[in-house]
């Protein structure tokens, strides 16, 4: 079975097919760094990662390219009062997204290319829509684009041009423009914001334009996938669709992918509500990095999905299962023959998590998928029928399904060596029959967020998945 995607534009699944031999290409809507991205834009931007891990491990080659966005109002206004220079403030939160982005596992993408290292690419775009009809000049030197010069806009959000009003769906503008359906693709210069000197005039590009220009320069003018949430379907991405397709005359993107919005507590988390969550903070109160990984993976992207303690605590449980079963397979020892059903079981399971994550990345089937296949390893461990080899092979299939899910805890060589040592040291007291000894280091490797199991084939580990909120 291919894959088969859910395309925004046609409203259809449609099966992946590249553009051409390189591979496939992606762009994803990244962070604007104007503050810290909350877990809303994770949910986004870690529906990408899954995205781009499973084609990977299908076989494909990917190149994924995630835009930062470094020069807006918000960013401007943020700037001006914290009194630093839109610079300073950018890098400040680049590194705080990048920081967040490692602890969540989210695989770093190829390019990350930032607005105001494109100035160049941005200014010729904005030439060559000028050129063809498609844009215009106002007196205070901004640039706009005409919408109606582009008789297919609306196709994407699946609105009428014609029915666009002020104040609805269009923000009205500070700037003065022909029509009030039109967009920014250049403001002029405005006392207090930067600006830069081009062949275009002075000013600063819009935000929707620097998008086209970092994706084409990096991807060409065509390619693969568009990624983001359904809140950039109108007016970003369409506007990003309309602009490229005017200047280059070829279709812009083979598949647009949207995911549902992040809720909490039932409402849409977004900055402008004030409710919201970020990375730093859950991980400072205790949240386990693994844990929230998986609540904001763990639910088909076009879903809802909703913030809560409880799912959280779901996530932390799931986990549980998975790390005792890697510790499990990890420390079991039975010298006996291999178990001849075991090659057949482990197959269906990863043609199980294949055949899911096909199916425009229903990762709740594909997850469904692995916990069936724990529950039949845990069978198989408690009724001893499995090899030392057997144990090896399925520890090593679920290894290359975490390819893909990334939540699988760290190998014991990732381990620190202070903690290491503990282990070891517990090991021995456990030999050396000095319980007193071996339950001290129980607690202090629990301190250190590592549960310590005595079983049949020895001492297992397996680092806490659960949630402490302060």
């Amino acid at each position: 079975m291919s894959v088969r995607l859910h395309d925004t534009l046609t409203g259809g699944a449609r099966p992946l097919v590249p553009l051409d031999e390189s591979g496939v290409r992606i762009y994803s809507c990244g962070p604007t760094v104007y503050g810290p991205a909350h877990i809303g834009n994770f949910r986004s931007f870690l529906f990408a990662d899954l995205l781009v891990r499973y084609l990977r491990w299908r076989g494909h080659a990917v190149r994924w390219v995630m835009n930062i966005t470094d020069i807006d109002d918000k960013i401007i206004r943020g700037a001006a009062a914290a009194g630093v220079g839109i610079d300073v403030l950018a890098e400040r939160y680049v590194g705080q997204f990048l920081r967040d982005a490692a602890a969540l596992r989210m695989t770093r993408p190829d390019a990350l290319p930032r607005a105001t290292a494109y100035i160049d690419e941005i200014v010729a775009l904005i030439g060559t829509l000028l050129e063809r009809g498609h844009a215009y000049r106002t007196d205070d030197g901004s640039i706009f684009f005409r919408i109606a010069s582009w008789p297919t806009y609306g196709r994407l959000a699946r609105l009428d041009p014609e029915q666009l009003q002020v104040g609805e769906r269009v923000e009205a503008d500070e700037y003065a423009k022909d029509d009030v359906r039109d967009f920014a693709l250049w403001k002029g210069p405005k006392p207090g914001e930067p600006s830069w000197d081009t062949a275009i005039g002075p000013g600063r590009p819009g935000w929707h334009i620097e998008c086209s220009a970092m994706s084409m320069a990096e991807l060409g003018p065509s390619f693969d996938i568009h990624t983001g949430g359904v809140d950039l379907i109108f007016p970003h991405h369409e506007d990003e669709m309309a602009q490229s397709e005017a200047a280059t005359g070829r279709p812009f993107v083979g598949t647009w992918l949207h995911c549902a919005h992040l809720r909490s507590d039932g409402t849409k988390m977004a900055k402008s509500t004030g409710n919201i969550a970020r990375v730093g903070d859950l991980l400072e109160a205790g949240v386990s990095a693994r844990a929230l990984r998986y609540a904001l993976i763990a639910v088909q992207y076009r879903a809802g999905l909703n913030h809560s303690d409880a799912s959280l605590a779901a996530a932390a449980a799931a986990l549980d299962r998975i790390d005792a079963i890697v510790a499990a397979l990890e420390t079991y020892r039975e010298e006996r023959p291999d178990d001849a059903t075991l090659p057949a079981a482990l197959d269906a399971a990863r043609e199980a998590f294949g055949a899911a994550l096909d199916d425009d990345l229903n990762i709740s089937a594909g997850l469904a998928a692995v916990f069936d296949l724990v529950r039949d390893l845990n069978r198989r461990i408690g009724a001893r029928s499995i090899s030392t080899a057997d144990a090896a092979r399925a520890l090593a299939v679920l290894r290359d399904l975490d390819r893909v899910l990334g939540i699988l805890p760290d190998a014991p060589d990732d381990l620190p060596p202070d903690v290491a040592a503990m282990l070891e040291q517990r090991a021995a007291a456990r030999e050396a029959r000095d319980w007193a000894a071996s339950d001290r280091l129980r607690d202090g490797l629990a301190e250190r967020g590592i549960v310590v199991e005595d079983a049949r084939d020895g001492q297992r580990w397996r680092p806490s998945a659960e949630v402490h909120r302060g």
